[in-house]
């Protein structure tokens, strides 16, 4: 079933910062005793925007932990705040501390650790409360204009851009016995310092829904194709990518994935077909805690996916041919001379 999250009416409650340093460079932990102040309404307004504007409401994470949730210290940390509003400063504290242990990687910036708690999340037909954990690192320099009287004067501060949060997290109070339902942005998510927010601090997987099965399929197809079978069964490069468009058409087409039918519907012979559902079995990232063998298929994920999905054969730096169909219609060879070529046939030209 496709989670409907909505933050358009989410309000912020409480908030309290901390200073958070990276352990293994001597940097410091400075935990705030009292919460953070909001100048105004207005204020408010635009903190709300950095700190909920760029989290992706589709894709919803769980916390988790290898042997069981209640050894996840988020998961329980979260818990007792929803259960005790009134620790919510030794709480963040707590947090803070959390954060800072798992600092060590040399190349994590120190920043402001903001913990917050929000009202009005409306999730499906819920409306629910939000634990937000969110990281500030990178400032940068603005200006600001002042009217005197007789001219304008000009001056200059550091801050945080509107929408260059670096790391953020909403706990949302649902599904509390399998990890509560999160939401969260890494900016530096493809770097491996990265890692020590989604896994060292939080602990976190995605959930079994429509959106995620989808794209986890998408990717798992993905790397199927290209690394596996393209080794074992000798795939030349215009047939890796018919299959990656038949993937494609297939996740397009239809409503609802059923593994067996998307294995016979797009590999072309039974041992590829066993090798994919071996592939599938093996992959620990959809089976470690869901049967997800059917499920409603998220256009959503399919549009968000079909970026990398392109049908590009690049040779060398001189051509990039785009392969959209019958890859009968393209022949590979070599010449005498070692000199390779691909031939193309068509019937009409535009």
């Amino acid at each position: 079933m496709q989670t409907t999250i909505n933050l358009n009416e989410t309000s912020l409650s409480r908030l309290i910062t901390h200073h958070i340093g990276n352990k293994s460079q001597e940097g410091q932990l400075i935990l705030r005793e009292e919460e953070t102040q909001v100048a105004e309404d207005e204020t408010e307004n635009y903190l709300s925007s950095y700190f909920l504007d760029t989290l992706k409401t589709e894709e919803v994470f769980e916390l988790t932990h290898t042997i069981d949730l209640q050894h996840n210290p988020v998961y329980t940390l979260a818990k007792e705040l929803l259960n005790d509003r009134s620790r919510f400063i030794e709480i963040s504290k707590k947090l803070g501390q959390l954060l800072f242990e798992s600092s060590t990687h040399p190349r994590i910036k120190e920043g402001k650790l903001s913990i917050a708690i929000f009202e009005q999340v409306h999730y499906d037909d819920e409306v629910c409360t939000a634990i937000g954990i969110f990281k500030s690192e990178t400032s940068v320099p603005f200006l600001q204009i002042h009217e005197m009287e007789s001219n304008y004067a000009f001056s200059h501060d550091f801050g945080f851009e509107l929408k260059g949060l670096d790391k953020a997290c909403l706990i949302i109070d649902r599904n509390q016995e399998n990890g509560f339902s999160l939401l969260i942005r890494d900016h530096a998510s493809k770097q491996l310092e990265a890692q020590y927010w989604t896994e060292d601090f939080l602990g976190v997987r995605p959930m079994s829904n429509d959106y995620n099965l989808t794209k986890q399929y998408l990717s798992l197809t993905k790397d199927f194709v290209v690394n596996t079978a393209s080794e074992d069964f000798m795939m030349s490069p215009p047939e890796k990518i018919d299959i990656l468009n038949k993937t494609m058409d297939y996740f397009k087409g239809n409503e609802t994935f059923d593994k067996d039918d998307f294995s016979k519907s797009v590999f072309p012979d039974e041992k590829m077909q066993d090798a994919f559902m071996s592939f599938d079995n093996e992959n620990d990232e959809i089976h470690h805690h869901h049967t997800t063998d059917s499920f409603p298929i998220s256009q959503r994920a399919v549009k968000s996916q079909s970026n990398v999905y392109k049908s590009v054969l690049k040779l060398d730096k001189n051509f990039s041919v785009y392969i959209h169909g019958d890859k009968s219609m393209i022949e590979r060879g070599m010449e005498p001379n070692g000199r390779k070529y691909y031939k193309l046939f068509y019937e009409n030209e535009s």
